[in-house]
């Protein structure tokens, strides 16, 4: 792994390597988003609440610099659709390597959907970035959803998981996004077989703080490397402390009932 690469995954990634990742990507396809609305104080709230990086959008990666501080910023380098439009389509490579070190990213990221209409279009494009990457020692993550977000009942299966998380592996991600499969002997084998690190998403539903902790425990007692949560985040009232308890948990190994401390 070259020096630049370790030294961005370094910005990602606590010294235990494990991270805490907010995404704020939503808007780049949905327009007005709930708990979206003001970008600054949202980055403030969530680094005092110790969060690892942000997945966000170039518009939020060049308007916020300030408020990131520290915090490692990953890019959403995939797009080109919005919730807009009248027929579906694939989204596309909008972003290049050098786009995000233009704007001071440590990494990129972009969706890979095995088992989507889509997957002709997305597989490809994340190989070319990857290969792109290489060049420059940029870390990449791959959210890796079999079918994508077409049929998560049917597809979101552990046997499906863990095959969409394995091709992003060999695709060349450097880490990858994923679901949880809510056990934690299922998703423990999907890591045991993937050999790079994986990070759980949140989840499109907002969920009572004591669900979505216990989920994010289990994943980290599976052997998670972290959490890439948006909404679950965003939308809370107190965004700082929500954070703050999903960081006890992941960097502290603290309870469940512990963590829940901090949204008293």
């Amino acid at each position: 792994m070259s020096t630049g690469k370790t030294h961005r995954l370094q910005r990602i990634f606590g010294d235990d390597g494990r991270t805490v990742i907010v995404a704020m990507d939503h808007a780049g396809v949905f327009g007005l988003t709930e708990g979206l609305g003001n970008p600054g104080e949202l980055i403030r709230r969530i680094r005092a609440g110790g969060a690892d990086a942000i997945l966000t959008t170039y518009g939020i990666c060049t308007r916020f610099a300030a408020e990131m501080g520290r915090m490692g910023v990953i890019l959403r380098a995939d797009g080109g659709i919005s919730q807009l439009a009248q027929r579906r389509k694939a989204m596309s490579l909008i972003y290049s390597a050098s786009d995000a070190l233009r704007i001071g990213a440590d990494g990129v990221a972009v969706m890979g959907m095995p088992g989507s209409e889509y997957e002709a279009e997305t597989l490809p494009y994340l190989s070319a970035l990857v290969g792109q990457c290489s060049e420059w020692g940029l870390p990449v993550l791959a959210e890796m959803l079999p079918a994508g977000f077409e049929s998560p009942a049917t597809w979101w299966t552990p046997e499906n998981v863990g095959h969409a998380c394995r091709i992003g592996a060999e695709l060349g991600a450097d880490l990858i996004k994923t679901v949880y499969t809510g056990s934690i002997s299922d998703f423990r084998r999907i890591v045991e077989q993937v050999y790079v690190p994986l990070v759980v998403l949140g989840g499109a539903r907002v969920r009572a703080p004591r669900d979505l902790l216990e989920e994010v425990a289990a994943a980290m007692e599976a052997g998670a490397s972290g959490v890439a949560i948006g909404r679950n985040i965003f939308r809370h009232p107190e965004p700082e402390n929500i954070t703050a308890a999903i960081v006890a948990i992941v960097h502290g190994g603290t309870t469940v009932s512990s963590a829940l401390g901090y949204l008293e």
